[in-house]
């Protein structure tokens, strides 16, 4: 299946400039495409998975990518999904985020026919003269000024400075065009107008039957109607400090039945027939949530390895199940990140005392007791009913954990301070 058709069947492809040229050109070759990201923080997120994920399907195929780290771009702030300017960054924050970011693509595409650019070794060797009659001169204001990402921005004001964001991404692509044997750029559906600025700037300086195309990206929406990748804690991060695998995970298998088979078409490699079993699935047995299940194993396997898909897996099934005991000291802190949590000492205490004046898990000993007697309380993962029980905090998890569950869902993580 030629790259173009597996896109379009992915539902992955919002506009290109020339779909029957581009098909055509994929098949005459293996092309050079690329795909830009500012360093503006030191973490991708999985918003911008949906671009690059096209970019490894293109790699999988015996293209060659080039991501390009904006490290000039990025000392300047591009206008795109922003109501207000960008507060510059520092060149030290500039690097320090470039350095974290190449990183996590390596992890992404390794380092085999894939190449990773810093726009700043050509960008920051332009003078200002040679920017205004090199290119400057090449560019229409009223073309520029009808571009949807500064329109968008002209009754709140936007700087000379971002104004020109699409002329240096537009170099980007003339550079990569001449030097990398780059034909097409990819990217979000906010990016045509940055793209295709970039086509007419090639067009100009190479002759209008240079072949350089743009394909950009459906706007990804939940069945809600909410946009995709934003959580009630913000975004979700690839950098396993900022999100954990664990956390990575459930945001996939927590997946709506009525998103999760486009999730799988944008987000795995998974083939067509594959993904329409697992469609028919969603259909006759959606308790089961196997497509959940296999979505959350592709991407977090994807993005952090296949071990931390068994950790996720195993802590998943340890909270379901009740079996806490079995968890890693590794495992309760990915798994308890964002979970109630509270800080005692390790000495021996009587639970009831224990859960009400040094945890403050229950709000009294009455109802400490009345949960107890009950059977409402677990230690550690083991039913405790007797009252006159005495707690030793450091009896597992090396001594730094107690995992305390009330009622059937409601954990509570215990820290010891020695």
């Amino acid at each position: 299946m030629n790259i173009v058709d597996e896109l379009k069947w992915r539902g992955a492809v919002n506009q290109t400039t020339d779909e029957t040229d581009l098909r055509k050109l994929t098949d005459e070759k293996k092309i050079g495409l690329y795909c830009g990201v500012d360093p503006t923080g030191d973490s991708l997120h999985i918003g911008h998975l949906i671009p690059f994920m096209m970019l490894k399907r293109f790699q999988l195929q015996g293209h060659h990518p080039v991501i390009v780290i904006g490290g000039g771009t990025g000392a300047i702030g591009d206008p795109s999904g922003k109501n207000s300017e960008r507060v510059l960054q520092t060149m030290d924050q500039v690097q320090h985020n470039k350095e974290a970011l190449t990183a996590q693509m390596e992890k992404l595409f390794g380092t085999d026919n894939f190449r990773i650019v810093d726009n700043y070794d050509w960008l920051s060797k332009l003078s200002l003269l040679d920017f205004l009659r090199d290119y400057g001169k090449l560019f229409n204001v009223n073309t520029m000024l009808n571009k949807e990402v500064v329109a968008s921005r002209l009754e709140v004001g936007i700087s000379f400075t971002e104004f020109t964001y699409q002329i240096l991404q537009s170099v980007d692509y003339l550079h990569l065009f001449q030097h990398e044997d780059v034909q097409l750029q990819v990217g979000g559906a906010d990016q045509w107008g940055n793209i295709t600025a970039g086509i007419d700037l090639i067009h100009k300086i190479e002759g209008a039957d240079a072949r350089a195309h743009a394909l950009t990206i459906p706007l990804m929406l939940k069945a809600d109607g909410t946009k995709f990748g934003k959580t009630a804690g913000g975004a979700v991060w690839l950098d396993p400090e900022k999100t954990t695998p664990y956390e990575f995970y459930q945001l996939w298998i927590n997946q709506d039945d009525r998103d999760v088979i486009k999730y799988l078409k944008y987000f795995t490699f998974l083939s067509e027939n594959e993904i329409s079993e697992l469609e028919q699935e969603v259909v006759n047995h959606p308790e089961k949530r196997m497509a959940q299940r296999r979505l959350a194993q592709e991407v977090t396997q994807f993005v952090h390895g296949k071990q931390a898909v068994t950790e996720a897996e195993h802590i998943t099934q340890a909270l379901f199940s009740g079996d806490v005991a079995s968890l890693s000291v590794a495992e309760i802190e990915q798994g308890f990140k964002n979970m109630p949590s509270a800080h005692t000492s390790g000495d021996t205490k009587n639970i009831v005392l224990w859960l009400v004046d040094d945890t403050k898990i229950e709000p009294s000993r009455r109802q400490a007791r009345e949960d107890v007697k009950n059977g409402a309380i677990r230690i550690n993962g083991e039913k405790v009913t007797d009252v006159e029980a005495e707690i030793n905090p450091t009896d597992h998890f090396d001594g730094k954990f107690v995992i305390v569950r009330r009622g059937k869902k409601k954990y509570f993580l215990v820290n010891i301070e020695n």
